[in-house]
């Protein structure tokens, strides 16, 4: 059989296109019903749990060539499109755009959301309470530098539920406007992650003059504006501020990632097998008292992947501990641990049940 001519693929290849394009919209309309009725039933458009199974089917049925992460991202921004056309679907973030926290927006919302970035963390709890935004997107802890303080103390005081979490590598890109090493006589970024590729930075760039930023997106609008100074920032802030990727991974520690909760309004998703519980626990100033909250989650085999203690607000030398157990607060083993719990603790929030992130 002779082989076929590029304008005979190409012609195959615009009647696939056209049969996807018919599908998409079949499917968009399907996802407009399922709005409706949603909305007679008063329930969210974000659905963590289906949309985890959903993909997990598909990365399962994925016959290639495509790989399974190029499928998620396909699926994530049909996903995405649909859930536009229920609903907007507004996402508050730590701004400006191009930071890590707008990558994760777009990694659980996709681009059809409508993105708004503000300038604190306390600003996106704000904006989500308000009814501003219909979710949030905030960090809360980083396997380099740990939990996220501020995160911590506003999920202690707000009455949304987290719905979600999302996990974010943290891959520092030397960006530039022309894109030529040669050319750059200064380098911007904020002062974590000049921190973060201290050892890059001295090894390739001795010498060079560093100039600390407010966010990494104001480094790489700072390099647009200039030919001879690079930004350390994502190849996302590359993206938005039209710059070139000199050189990528350029940080210290290749596996350097950061954790981001989705808040929102809501209750719980069905388990999937693979979940997440947070919790906040107020105690009482007492000797032994951790080993004591401790004790129910170590004799119901329940697993903590987090605690972190916050001091209580007007009341020194008191604090709340907050806690990541594995499952999901529907699991007989979690409803016995917090049941023992409340014996104990002045005080047990359930913060939000959600699928552990993939």
């Amino acid at each position: 059989m002779a082989a076929r001519s590029l304008t005979q693929l190409r012609d195959k290849i615009d009647a696939i296109d056209r049969k996807i394009l018919d599908l998409v919209s079949r499917r968009a309309r399907v996802a407009v019903e399922v709005g409706k009725s949603k909305s007679k039933a008063a329930k969210e458009v974000l659905d963590v749990s289906r949309e985890k199974a959903l993909l997990a089917v598909l990365s399962n049925a994925n016959p290639g060539p495509l790989g399974d992460a190029s499928i998620e991202a396909i699926f994530r921004e049909i996903i995405s499109a649909c859930r536009a056309a229920q609903r907007e679907v507004t996402v508050c973030f730590l701004g400006p755009e191009g930071t890590f926290s707008h990558q994760a927006a777009i990694k659980q919302f996709g681009r059809s959301a409508q993105a708004d970035p503000v300038g604190t963390i306390g600003d996106v709890f704000v904006a989500v309470e308000t009814g501003r935004c219909a979710y949030g997107i905030v960090p809360v802890e980083n396997t380099t530098e740990g939990a996220v303080t501020p995160t911590l103390d506003a999920l202690a005081a707000t009455d949304l539920a987290v719905l979600a979490e999302v996990e974010v590598k943290v891959e520092h890109c030397l960006l530039s406007k022309i894109g030529d090493r040669k050319n750059i006589r200064s380098i911007a970024s904020h002062p974590q992650p000049l921190a973060q590729c201290r050892r890059f930075l001295a090894d390739k760039f001795p010498g060079l003059e560093r100039v600390p930023t407010a966010s990494t997106a104001a480094a790489a609008k700072l390099a647009a504006s200039r030919t001879t100074t690079a930004a350390i920032a994502s190849k996302l802030a590359a993206d938005i501020y039209g710059l070139k990727v000199v050189m990528a991974g350029i940080q210290d520690n290749p596996s350097n990632v950061t954790r981001f909760l989705v808040i929102g309004r809501g209750k719980p998703g069905k388990p999937t097998g693979a979940d997440r519980t947070s919790l906040v626990i107020a105690v009482r100033d007492e000797v032994g008292m951790l080993e004591k909250i401790l004790r129910p989650f170590a004799a119901n085999k329940v697993n903590l992947s987090m605690i972190e203690s916050r001091p209580l607000s007007g009341r020194s030398w008191e604090y709340s501990f907050f806690v990541d157990v594995t499952g999901h607060i529907g699991d007989a083993k979690v409803k016995k641990a917090l049941a023992q719990l409340e014996r104990v603790a002045v005080a047990t929030k359930v913060l939000g049940s959600y699928p552990v992130a993939s």
